[in-house]
C-alpha cells in the first residue's frame, strides 16, 4: 500500500533515503565545450560561451554542471586526448576564463564538476615525449604500458587486445636510434597511449590533479573510462575478440580489474579531505548492475552512470527489470543511482527510439542508414525523460536533449571528425552525430551558436525549430517540460524518494510505479490506457487527463483533492 490516498496494490523496491549530501539526488546538465556556444566566433564552443549561457540552465532548474574536457591537447579524440591536465585548451580560453565560469556558477547556485581522463594521455603529453627518447627500461617508459613485440623480430604486437575504436590496440614506435622498437598500449586512439597505473608515479600525478581543481574550487569530478585504467597481470590474450564502439563489449582482462577499486579509494580520501561535499561520477561501462555497485561503496566514488538504463530497449519488461536491479545493487551498498538517457557517446534517445527498435543504437547513423522515426522518436524520448525524472537517485542530462534534440543523422562524411570513423575504414561512422553545436536561436546565424555562423560541425535545418528562443516560455515545449519536471522532483523530493512498482498497471506495454504520493504511469504501447479514479494530472510528456494515459507518454498523477 502506499501514500496515495488512492489503494494501489504494490511492491516496495526502494524506501526512501530523504535528505543527504546534494549528490545524492542532483540532476546534473552536461557541457560538451566545443558544442555549447561559441564567444569568439571561430566556430568552437568556448570557456566564456559557456558562463554566458549559465542562466539558461539555472532557469532550467538542474543542480550542477559537469563539463567535458577543456584542457590542453591536440584535439584527435575531441579533447580525451590530454597533453596537459592543470590549465586550459586555448580554443576554449585560459585558466582566468576557468574561474570566472566557477565563480559565476557558484553565485547561480550552480555546482561544477569537470571531466578526468585517467586512463591515458595524449601523445603530446611531456611525459610520452620523454619516454619516447628516454628508451627501453627507462623509468619515463615505466609510467605508460610498453612491451616487446611477438615474433623473430618482435614485430608482432604483445597480445591480441583491439581497440574500443577499431584496429589493434597496440602501436609499434622508433626507436631513438632509429630502429623498430617497443610496442605501446592504446584501448582507444593512437594518439592516448594507456597510463600504467601499477607505477606509484602515476598515483602521485593524479593525487596532485586533484589537488589542483579541488583547490580551484571545482565540486569534483567525471572519472573517464573508469573501469579500464588497470590490466589484468601479465597482459594476457583475450578470449573475446571485439572491433566494436558497442559499449556492452567492455569485457576482458582490459576491463573492470580488481585494481581499479584501490585507485578510488585513494581518491574518495583526497576528496574527504575537502569541505563542501566534493563529488566523483563514474563512467563505468559494467554490464552487471552488482558489479556495478561495487564502484560506489561507501570509500570509494559517489556515482556511476547506469549504463544498463540507458541501454535497455523501450520495453515495459526491459525498462521495469534495469530500474528494479540497479536500485536493489545500489541499496546493497548505500549508495545512489545514477540515471542518464544520453550523453556525448551515444545516439541521442530522441533518435534511437524512434528506430524500427526502439532503443537500440551503434556507433553512430548516417544518411546510408535506416533513419529515425523523428516525431515518434521525440514523443518517446519525452516520456523517457519524464519517467527518468521521477526516479529517486540522481539525474544527468546531456545538452540539447531539454531541446528534445536529435542525432544528425545526415551529417556530411566529409565532415566527420571521430577517430572511430577512419580507425574502422569507414565503416562505423561515429559519434559526431551526437554532437553537433547547439541551436540557441532560431534566426541567428549557425542558429545563435557562433556570431559569425562558424560551426565546427554543420547543424541540421530542424534544430532551428527546435531552438531555445522557440522553447522558453512557451508551454508544452521540450524545454518547458523539463523545467516543470525538475521544479516537481525538487518539490516533492523524488530524487529522496521510494519507488514501488503499482502492480495492478504495470503489463508488457506499461511501467506504473509510486514515489511517495506520485504515481508515475509510463505507456510504451500504441493505444491509450486506463487510469484509476481519484487522481489528477500532475506533469505529462503530452496532453492528458485524470481518466487515460495517452500512447507512448508518460503522465505523473498525485491524488485528487477531496471536496
Amino acid at each position: 500500500m502506499t501514500s496515495t490516498s488512492t489503494a494501489l496494490s504494490t511492491t516496495l523496491v526502494h524506501p526512501a533515503t530523504g535528505d543527504g549530501p546534494w549528490w545524492r539526488d542532483a540532476v546534473v546538465y552536461q557541457v560538451y565545450p566545443r558544442s555549447f556556444a561559441d564567444s569568439d566566433g571561430d566556430g568552437m564552443g568556448d570557456l566564456p560561451g559557456i558562463t554566458a549561457h549559465l542562466p539558461h540552465l539555472a532557469a532550467l532548474g538542474v543542480d550542477a554542471v559537469w563539463i567535458s574536457p577543456f584542457y590542453p591537447s591536440p584535439q584527435h579524440d575531441a579533447g580525451y586526448d590530454v597533453a596537459d591536465y592543470c590549465d586550459i585548451e586555448p580554443t576554449f580560453g585560459t585558466l582566468d576564463d576557468a574561474d570566472t565560469l566557477l565563480a559565476e556558477a557558484k553565485r547561480l547556485g550552480l555546482r561544477v564538476l569537470v571531466d578526468l581522463v585517467p586512463n591515458h594521455t595524449s601523445w603530446d603529453h611531456a611525459w610520452f615525449r620523454a619516454a619516447l627518447a628516454a628508451g627501453p627500461g627507462s623509468p619515463e617508459r615505466a609510467r605508460y604500458i610498453f612491451r616487446e613485440g611477438k615474433g623473430p623480430d618482435g614485430g608482432e604486437p604483445p597480445n591480441n587486445w583491439l581497440s574500443t575504436f577499431g584496429g589493434t590496440a597496440w602501436t609499434r614506435v622508433t626507436e631513438p636510434d632509429g630502429t623498430p622498437g617497443q610496442w605501446y598500449l592504446h584501448l582507444f586512439d593512437d594518439s592516448q597511449p594507456d597510463l600504467d597505473w601499477t607505477n606509484p608515479e602515476v598515483h602521485a600525478e593524479f593525487a596532485a590533479i586533484l589537488r589542483f581543481w579541488l583547490d580551484r574550487g571545482v565540486d569534483g569530478f567525471r572519472i573517464d573510462v573508469a573501469h579500464g585504467m588497470v590490466k589484468a597481470d601479465g597482459l594476457p590474450d583475450t578470449v573475446t575478440v571485439h572491433e566494436n564502439l558497442d559499449p556492452t563489449h567492455h569485457l576482458g582482462p582490459m576491463w573492470d580489474q580488481e585494481g581499479v577499486h584501490e585507485i578510488y579509494r585513494e581518491w574518495r580520501r583526497i576528496l574527504n579531505g575537502y569541505d563542501g561535499e566534493r563529488a566523483m561520477v563514474a563512467e563505468a561501462w559494467v554490464a552487471d548492475p552488482r558489479r556495478m555497485a561495487r564502484y560506489v561503496r561507501p570509500d570509494e566514488v559517489h556515482q556511476s552512470f547506469n549504463f544498463g538504463f540507458l541501454t535497455a530497449l523501450w520495453d515495459a519488461n526491459a525498462q521495469r527489470t534495469a530500474i528494479t536491479d540497479s536500485l536493489l545493487a545500489m541499496d546493497d551498498v548505500g549508495a545512489t543511482t545514477t540515471w542518464v538517457l544520453s550523453n556525448h557517446d551515444v545516439v541521442r534517445h530522441a533518435s534511437r527510439l524512434g528506430l524500427a527498435v526502439p532503443g537500440t543504437f551503434g556507433p553512430g547513423i548516417g544518411a546510408d542508414d535506416p533513419q529515425p522515426d523523428q516525431a515518434l522518436g521525440l514523443r518517446r524520448a519525452r516520456a523517457a525523460s519524464l519517467m527518468m525524472l521521477a526516479l529517486p537517485g540522481s539525474a544527468y542530462v546531456y545538452q540539447g536533449e531539454e531541446l528534445g534534440l536529435p542525432e544528425h543523422t545526415t551529417l556530411d562524411d566529409d565532415e566527420r571528425q571521430d577517430p572511430v570513423w577512419e580507425r574502422t575504414g569507414h565503416t562505423q561512422k561515429g559519434r559526431d552525430g551526437c554532437r553537433v553545436p547547439l541551436p540557441w536561436s532560431a534566426d541567428a546565424p549557425a542558429y545563435g551558436f557562433s556570431p559569425t555562423g562558424a560551426s565546427w560541425l554543420t547543424q541540421p535545418e530542424v534544430f532551428g525549430e527546435l531552438a531555445a528562443d522557440r522553447q522558453v516560455g512557451v508551454p508544452g515545449s521540450t524545454f518547458e517540460l523539463y523545467r516543470e519536471a525538475l521544479a516537481l522532483r525538487r518539490e516533492l523530493g523524488l530524487g529522496g524518494g521510494s519507488l514501488a512498482w503499482a502492480d495492478d498497471l504495470c503489463d508488457d506495454t506499461t511501467l506504473a510505479f509510486v514515489n511517495g504520493d506520485v504515481l508515475v504511469v509510463t505507456n510504451l504501447g500504441s493505444a491509450p490506457m486506463a487510469v484509476p479514479g481519484g487522481f489528477e494530472v500532475l506533469a505529462s510528456s503530452v496532453d492528458a487527463s485524470a481518466a487515460e494515459v495517452p500512447a507512448e507518454a508518460t503522465v505523473w498523477f498525485r491524488p485528487a483533492a477531496r471536496a
